[in-house]
Parts: structure tokens; C-alpha cells; sequence
């Protein structure tokens, strides 16, 4: 017995030193990378050419991630479920080459750029647009676009597609998963309490199809973004209009003119320039810019790398004591409490407004709200430290990315400016109360629940179901949340409650629509609200600061560890995968109903809407 003892001891052992010696190698090759890192600045050779290859979503913040977990995680291969990219840093990697006398060129290679809001899109185009003022030349070349890659590409001097590629050029789409009969076969009672004739965010709990309301804000919503998305592709070219009409008609005509194939179509119908295989590209581009002999093809400097190259015209210790504009990024669902960057806790996004607002160099705030709500609680306690920021005269603006809607909208109302990009997703101004109970759920399986209580005023318990008095509460609770909320707008917007109530009702709109009916101030970007905010501030030599959350010593040692080393194998993106992609909006729109942690289970949330990235 004894030996079996010992044998299996052995095992055990052999395991744990397996285990450490890896993790001590990890940590070696980490510390070996920041070293070798900090000695090999990055070279960027003469008349290079920048690949601007975003690989992932564009976002206004990362998604945090514990940066331990995360340095495993790439030591050994594992890729993030969804990449993103920082918005900033494609754009500010666009506007540094304009000017870098080392940069001869700009290769947009967006095959591995993920579906991003199409104010971001927006936004890298009109720094491309800007780009091409310095007379240097941008070149997009692609195996097949995508609609929203095919965007930025159309901002290219000249669009290259593999002679067996495609273009996708179709229109603006919306889709919902509905759980109704899932939840009807496990035998899961959805108690659902709302106001607002548009507030479809609880539908996909009670129907298994789009009311006729929800279909008609759909349509109205994204025809107005399609419009927009379509005009700003033909400003930059001279499309058919075989390829624009969206008539099937029309589009099969084409389609059928060039036999059946696809390229070819793409070709005829100038969305592109030419049809080019990767050698014939990779030839251009090494004419362009000359033979690099070491790497054995064109000159090239990668996006990633031209980003991490230091300014040397900044000194931290003269910024630092700059006023500062400071901003607070609000991305994600709200949800009541704590929560890292990615999610917008009522709690943890409250102390980064107050933490701007204890800072004596601030002189003025900017929101960038990129959310669609979510806990009407949580909502509520951001918007108080809002207030607070006002009460010390310190100006506020909202500044709203791709979705500000529903709770999204609660947490801007009270700025002193809101701004909008033309297609915002906003309003959705309407809240619901949702309960699950899982009485029948439990009694299928032969588990039940009794109790007893000491008054009258019973305690929800979600195995027993929701009384007659129950229900009553909570929808009259809901209905007063409601009132609450367009009061609220009405006086933060100078309005009646009547005329709020007109444009309310959970209604979904763009940013101009919304501008059209006064729920916002101004269209324009995030650069259009921090000049806003310095104009409110009557300031000159500023800084602007994104205020962020302290990490803990041993955070910010793997956190720098992992912004000077790349231990990951190049991923080949299967966002395009339709499997994968059918997978990926299940999951995401159930995490959505995981979220939901409200106190008093009211929420100001948009179900409809794109959900940021």
C-alpha cells in the first residue's frame, strides 16, 4: 500500500514542478522581452510604408483584464475571444504619419478588423481623408471586404481585390434572438413590467418575433444610418448605381454582367480599382517604397509597433502641471456597484467622476458615453456625482460614441452640453422591471420552496413565483421610475415632461434625429466636445487626461510588462465565420440578462440597440 502511495506522490510531484517550470520560463521570457525591448527602440526606415492592420473591434477602452491572468494567458498561446483596438490609437497613428517625414505611405490591410460602430468608422475616415492632404498615397488591398472594412478602404487613393474576392455592399441589417419558447420549455416564468409603447428590450423574453413597433423604430433607425453609412462611401467614390439602388433587380443585373463573378462585378461597379493578387500587391508596394533586405520585402513599419515608439517632445514633468481636461470613458452595459473598464458599475464609475472632480488641475469634465444602459439604480447614482461636478462650477459635457441610449441617455441628460455623432443610437428614454421565476422549473425536477413571513409584505422569492400584490408593486414602481426619468430630462433639458414623454416612450434615434427633437445640443465628435469643454472652461495650455482606476503595484508591473512584450502567434480573425458569429450574439445577449443586478430590478436599458464594442 504503502508504494501505491509513494507512486502516486511522485506524480503529483512531477506535476508541480512541470507547472512551476513553466511559469518560471513565462516570467524569464517576459523579463527577457521587456529587456531586449527597452534596448531595440523601434526602427522605422526611411520612405516607409505604415500597415494600418487593426485586428479586432474598435473601441473607446480596452476591456480590463487582470494583466497577471493576461500574461499567462498570451505566454501560452490563448487569444482573447473578441480583439479590440483603441480608437485613439488608430487615429493617432494615422495623424503622426501625416507629418513623419519617415513615412512615405499607408497600407490599409482590414481583414482582421472586426464590426465597429459607425461613428468609429467615421472617425479613422476623416483622419485618412486628412491623411491624404500630405500627398502621400493610401493603398487598401484585400483578399474580400466586409461592409464595414470596405468604409475605411474607400477612403484609399486606390482598393485592390484578389481576382477571386468579394465586396459586400448590401445594406444594414438587424437581427434578435428571442428566448420565449426556451424559456417556456424549461418551464422559466419571465414577470415582465414596462413603460413605453417602444420599450422592446423585454421582448425577447415574451415573443419570439419583433412587435410591430419594434420592426417600425428598427426600420426607421437603420435606414437613417444606412443613408448616412451610403453617402459617406460615395463621397469618396463614384459607385454604380446598380450597387447603390439596394434593389435586388439591380444588383442581380450587375451580378449577372459580370458572368457570375464577384470580383468582377466589385470591378464593373467601381468599388474597386483593380483586381490584384498578393505578389502583384507586395510588388507595388516594394516600388513604392524600396527592398527591405533584412525582413525581404517592401520598407515597412507595423501599426502596433509605430504606436509604442515614445514622443521625445514630451516632458511628463511640465505636463503634469498643466490644467487638465479631464475625461471619464463610460463603455458597456450599467450595471449596479463595481466594475472594471468594459462595464460601467453605478459605484466605480461615480469615484472616477468625483476622483476628476477632487483633482485641482481639472477645469473641466467630458463623458464619452458609449453604452445602452442597463440598472436604472446605477444610472441614477452616476448622474448625482454629475451634479456634484457642477456644483463646484466645473463644466460637464457628454459626448456621446456609437450607442448613448436609455440608461446610456440618464447619465448625460444633466450635462451642460450633450454632442452626438450624426449616427448616434440615443433616446430609448423608457424603463422596464423584469423578474425570472423558476417555481415550475424546480417543481419539474421534484424541488419546492414554502415560507413564512411576518407581515403581510411578503419577500420576492423567485422559486415560489410573484403574488397578485407583488406584481402590483413592482409595475407601479416601474411607472414612477418612469416619471421620474422624464422629469428629469424635461428639467435638465428645458423642456416639459409632456414634450419629453412625446419623443420618449422608449423610442430609439440617431444623433441627428435626437438633435431634431432636442435631445442634444450639437452634432460632432469626441475632438468637437473636448473643445466644447475648453471653450466652457476658458482655458488655453490644457492637457487631456482620460481618468482611470489605480492599479496595485504587482497590476502595474505585469500591466507595463505586457505594453513592452508580444507573446502571442499572429490569430487569423473567424469573426466572419457564421457559425461563430451566430454563437457569439446568443451568448452576447444572454451575458446582457446575466448583467442585470438592479436593487429594485428596474432598468433603463435598449435591447434594440448595436451593443458597443
Amino acid at each position: 500500500m504503502g508504494s501505491i502511495f509513494k507512486y502516486i506522490w511522485r506524480i503529483i510531484n512531477g506535476l508541480r514542478i512541470v507547472i512551476l517550470n513553466v511559469i518560471f520560463f513565462a516570467l524569464l521570457v517576459g523579463f527577457i522581452a521587456v529587456i531586449v525591448s527597452e534596448e531595440d527602440p523601434v526602427e522605422v526606415p526611411d520612405n516607409s510604408v505604415l500597415v494600418l492592420n487593426p485586428q479586432g473591434i474598435l473601441v473607446e477602452e480596452t476591456t480590463y483584464r487582470d494583466p497577471v491572468e493576461q500574461f499567462f494567458n498570451r505566454a501560452f498561446g490563448a487569444e482573447d475571444e473578441i480583439p479590440e483596438v483603441l480608437l485613439t490609437d488608430v487615429i493617432d497613428a494615422i495623424e503622426k504619419a501625416k507629418t513623419d517625414e519617415r513615412i512615405g505611405a499607408l497600407y490599409l490591410d482590414l481583414s482582421a478588423l472586426y464590426p465597429s460602430g459607425v461613428n468609429k468608422l467615421q472617425a479613422v475616415g476623416e483622419a485618412l481623408s486628412d491623411f491624404k492632404t500630405s500627398n502621400k498615397p493610401i493603398i487598401a488591398a484585400g483578399d474580400y471586404y466586409e461592409q464595414y472594412q470596405y468604409y475605411l478602404a474607400s477612403y484609399a487613393d486606390k482598393v485592390y481585390l484578389n481576382p477571386l474576392g468579394s465586396v459586400a455592399f448590401d445594406g444594414f441589417d438587424y437581427s434578435q434572438v428571442y428566448f420565449k419558447e426556451l424559456l417556456d420549455k424549461l418551464k422559466v416564468k419571465p414577470h415582465v413590467f414596462k413603460v413605453g409603447t417602444y420599450k422592446a428590450a423585454v421582448e425577447p423574453f415574451i415573443r419570439n418575433s419583433m412587435s410591430d413597433e419594434a420592426r417600425e423604430a428598427n426600420e426607421y433607425l437603420y435606414n437613417a444610418m444606412w443613408d448616412n453609412f451610403k453617402s459617406d462611401v460615395m463621397a469618396q467614390r463614384q459607385l454604380a448605381d446598380t450597387i447603390t439602388s439596394g434593389q435586388l433587380d439591380d444588383y442581380m443585373a450587375a451580378f449577372e454582367s459580370a458572368n457570375g463573378d464577384m470580383a468582377q462585378m466589385a470591378l464593373d461597379t467601381n468599388l474597386v480599382d483593380a483586381l490584384k493578387t498578393r505578389t502583384e500587391i507586395r510588388n507595388e508596394l516594394i516600388n513604392l517604397s524600396g527592398y527591405d533586405e533584412e525582413t525581404k520585402t517592401f520598407r515597412n513599419v507595423g501599426f502596433s509597433a509605430y504606436i509604442s515608439e515614445p514622443n521625445p517632445d514630451v516632458n511628463p514633468m511640465l505636463e503634469s502641471e498643466k490644467d487638465q481636461i479631464a475625461v471619464v470613458i463610460a463603455r458597456g452595459q450599467i450595471v449596479n456597484g463595481t466594475q472594471r473598464a468594459g462595464m460601467i458599475g453605478g459605484d466605480s464609475t461615480a469615484a472616477l467622476l468625483r476622483k476628476a472632480g477632487e483633482d485641482e488641475r481639472t477645469k473641466a469634465v467630458v463623458l464619452r458615453i458609449d453604452s445602452p444602459g442597463g440598472s436604472g439604480f446605477a444610472s441614477e447614482i452616476i448622474r448625482q456625482e454629475i451634479l456634484q461636478l457642477k456644483e463646484k462650477g466645473i463644466p460637464v459635457i457628454a459626448s456621446m460614441s456609437s450607442v448613448a441610449a436609455s440608461g446610456g441617455y440618464w447619465i448625460a441628460a444633466e450635462a451642460d452640453e450633450i454632442w452626438a455623432a450624426p449616427t448616434t443610437i440615443t433616446g430609448s428614454i423608457g424603463v422596464f422591471g423584469l423578474v425570472m421565476t423558476l417555481e415550475d422549473s424546480a417543481a419539474a425536477i421534484g424541488l419546492h420552496s414554502d415560507s413564512v413571513s411576518t407581515t403581510e409584505i411578503e419577500a420576492l422569492n423567485t422559486l415560489e413565483g410573484i403574488s397578485d400584490s407583488q406584481a402590483r408593486l413592482l409595475q407601479r414602481s416601474t411607472e414612477n421610475f418612469y416619471q421620474f426619468f422624464i422629469n428629469m430630462v424635461a428639467e435638465a433639458r428645458d423642456m416639459t415632461p409632456e414634450a419629453v414623454d412625446e419623443v420618449a416612450q422608449g423610442r430609439i434615434w440617431t444623433g441627428r434625429q435626437a438633435l431634431e427633437r432636442g435631445l442634444v445640443d450639437s452634432l460632432g465628435d469626441f475632438d468637437d466636445a473636448i473643445q466644447a469643454a475648453v471653450k466652457r472652461a476658458d482655458v488655453s495650455d490644457y492637457n487631456v487626461n482620460t481618468i482611470t482606476h489605480d492599479l496595485s503595484p504587482q497590476q502595474q508591473f505585469f500591466a507595463e510588462m505586457m505594453g513592452q512584450t508580444n507573446l502571442t502567434w499572429p490569430f487569423a480573425s473567424d469573426e466572419q465565420n457564421w457559425l461563430m458569429r451566430n454563437v457569439r450574439q446568443v451568448v452576447s445577449e444572454s451575458k446582457a440578462l446575466q448583467n442585470f443586478n438592479d436593487p429594485k430590478n428596474i432598468y433603463t436599458y435598449c435591447a434594440l440597440c448595436v451593443q458597443p464594442r
